[in-house]
């Protein structure tokens, strides 16, 4: 009976011993998965360090991640007059008042969250339909239209930035909020990964709906839809990551409005001339401008996941 019992443990402690066998392959692979996340991750941990720290520590690149926390004298205040006791302040607050004091930053995320908003909910508006019908419809030139999505997803922005602000120009449309809107109104990325999420959905589904007396559209928007939702939800975090931290495009269109600076734009209020750069409080901004990206994509990462995995079954 111990033998019996020897034996039959004798295969399982093999088989935990193997499920434990040291690979060079995946090891290399892990070790460079390893090493690109702290490449990702150090611009992050310097953004967070130096908003935490006195610009005597920032410049001498001293006082480790936190910093000292040492009040110091803040050389502004003392310009303006005010007692040198009155002007000794801790770094971290400092920072965090500053950035919310020299720019109108809730203003500015106020006009990111109204343009990145505004600019998915067309996109989705216009992706849906258009991918429903190249995934699911059958018509002359189907595969010609796709073909002309694709060649889209090659040409960048930068390539086209003039002609948009010049037909923008022209209709008197800078300085306002559709000029930052109505450029990126219609998402080939879009209409590309939920068309290659229409491809998984069965066709008697919508064959069904179609018995049942429901239009087109109908079937678009009660039937697709909710189907959907995983991939809306990972074309969401590309559409508002891009949108929400572009600088490129409001640079150009937005010239002499300061209350519709997106909070990239922002930023530029840190920009010192004379004075120099006002690092702590820039990146203080920076910190808080990310924050909610990353809060948004750590609650809705299972979602963006799957959106991204059912996205490329066919």
């Amino acid at each position: 009976m111990t033998d019996m019992t020897l034996s039959s443990s004798a295969p399982s402690s093999t088989a935990r011993a193997d499920g434990y066998r040291f690979s060079v392959g995946e090891t290399l692979k892990h070790a460079v998965l390893i090493l690109g996340a702290l490449v990702v991750l150090l611009p992050f941990y310097v953004m967070v360090s130096y908003s935490l720290k006195s610009p005597a520590e920032i410049m001498q690149n001293t006082g480790g991640f936190f910093g000292a926390q040492e009040a110091f004298r803040d050389e502004y205040c003392v310009k303006l007059g005010k007692d040198v006791a009155d002007c000794m302040v801790t770094p971290v607050i400092y920072n965090y008042t500053t950035a919310f004091q020299k720019a109108p930053l809730l203003r500015y995320l106020l006009n990111g969250v109204i343009v990145t908003a505004s600019i998915f909910f067309i996109q989705v508006l216009v992706a849906l339909p258009c991918a429903y019908a190249l995934a699911k419809l059958r018509f002359w030139g189907r595969e010609a239209v796709f073909g002309l999505v694709l060649f889209c997803l090659l040409i960048p922005v930068h390539a086209i930035a003039l002609p948009l602000y010049i037909m923008l120009a022209k209709l008197g449309l800078t300085n306002t909020y559709a000029a930052l809107v109505i450029p990126w109104s219609i998402s080939v990325f879009g209409i590309f990964l939920m068309r290659q999420f229409f491809m998984t959905v069965p066709d008697d589904l919508i064959d069904a709906a179609r018995m049942d007396g429901m239009s087109e559209f109908s079937i678009i928007w009660n039937v697709m839809l909710p189907t959907a939702v995983p991939a809306l939800l990972a074309f969401a975090i590309f559409s508002v990551v891009a949108h929400w931290n572009d600088y490129f495009w409001p640079r150009i269109v937005i010239t002499g409005d300061r209350s519709l600076f997106t909070p990239p734009l922002g930023l530029r209020e840190f920009k010192g001339d004379a004075d120099g750069d006002n690092f702590g409080p820039m990146m203080a901004t920076a910190t808080i401008i990310v924050a909610p990206l990353i809060v948004a994509f750590l609650i809705a990462q299972r979602r963006f996941i799957e959106g991204i995995t059912l996205s490329g079954m066919k």
